[in-house]
């Protein structure tokens, strides 16, 4: 099967060649797509060495699939190209994901939706993924009224550029170095946190806080579903941090929430308080399941749970997730 991975130098674009190489994806040619600027650069795929190509060179080696990590602008632009040419496209910037004609999929809830015409499928937010991995078994058991959720971002969500801007902080606090660095953001990261992800909209919330409302929605299938969110960067590796307050719209025991989703797939309970047990970005990194502990009842108001999720950013909320869509089409024959 031929694959193209469009952003393929990039932070997340990097991250899905190693996925791919991990979950033994039954790539027989691959195909790194880059901005011009990194066309002719070489990429590493099991233990080979693969020559970026430019976005035409890649639609006229007819892929199967082009995996895209290139950003919003560039996925409007040309992953109508790929699918005109019969190229099945999973997008992991925003640009369709709201696109009522595109379905936008977590694999472990509503992959059933994926018909062999759909040619642009959108990959959610980091954030939403997450978080309604965790949701969904609840929801079909207790039926979800209302979310509020706090979010605790690794500088990776960014890119380079802000794991760089970490990096120099850190080494200009701890040895004194004063080496330049980028700034990725308006303020320091290190020993900071920043309630900003994305832009503002005349609402106050941030674009990324707004994602979160409405993708979950159109994930789950439920737009009653309501959602308020905050998003925080932090300076940290490894993966995102959420505390959600759920209410339900029926009552809850405990320790069936915690069997519920010790048995939902692409979840991890890590919920033993006693022994100081719950899930941290630095366990989640590198892996590909979703972490959740910290599991209580809200004492405030009835019908409600506590619940803290993590998962690494890179992997389950863009690369693995976008890998995942792609071994379901080709299990199912969809492309």
């Amino acid at each position: 099967m031929k694959v193209a991975v469009v952003g393929a130098t990039g932070l997340v674009g990097t991250k899905m060649l190693q996925v791919l190489a991990e979950r033994n994806f039954p790539v027989t040619t691959l195909i790194p797509v880059a901005s011009e600027k990194s066309v002719g650069k070489e990429v590493e795929f099991k233990g080979n060495k693969y020559k970026v190509v430019s976005m035409t060179d890649a639609i006229a080696a007819k892929p199967a699939v082009a995996i895209f990590s290139a950003g919003g602008g560039t996925s409007l632009e040309w992953a109508p190209q790929f699918a005109a040419a019969g190229i099945t496209v999973i997008d992991n910037s925003s640009a369709w994901r709201m696109d009522p004609t595109k379905p936008l999929v977590v694999p472990e809830i509503n992959a059933d939706l994926l018909t062999a015409s759909d040619k642009i499928i959108a990959n959610p937010n980091c954030s939403t993924i997450q978080m309604v991995v965790a949701l969904n078994p609840l929801h079909k058991k207790y039926g979800i009224k209302r979310v509020v959720v706090s979010t605790y971002q690794s500088v990776t969500g960014t890119g380079v550029k802000a794991v760089e801007q970490l990096h120099g902080e850190r080494a200009k606090e701890v040895k004194g170095e004063s080496k330049e660095y980028p700034m990725a953001y308006k303020y320091p990261i290190d020993l900071n946190v920043i309630p900003q992800i994305d832009v503002f909209l005349d609402n106050g919330y941030t674009k990324e806080e707004m994602k979160m409302v409405k993708e979950t929605c159109k994930i789950m299938r439920d737009d009653s579903i309501r959602v308020t969110a905050t998003t925080v960067r932090i300076p940290v590796m490894g993966g995102h941090s959420e505390s959600v307050n759920v209410e339900f719209a029926n009552d809850f025991d405990l320790a069936e929430v915690k069997s519920i989703l010790a048995a939902a797939p692409g979840v991890i309970v890590v919920d033993d308080p006693g022994n100081q047990q719950y899930p941290m970005p630095m366990d989640a990194h590198e892996k590909d399941e979703v972490f959740v502990g910290r599991l209580r009842r809200d004492e405030s108001q009835p019908n409600t749970l506590n619940m803290w999720v993590v998962s690494d950013n890179l992997r389950k909320g863009a690369a693995t997730n976008a890998v995942q869509i792609a071994e379901y089409l080709a299990g199912k024959g969809l492309m």
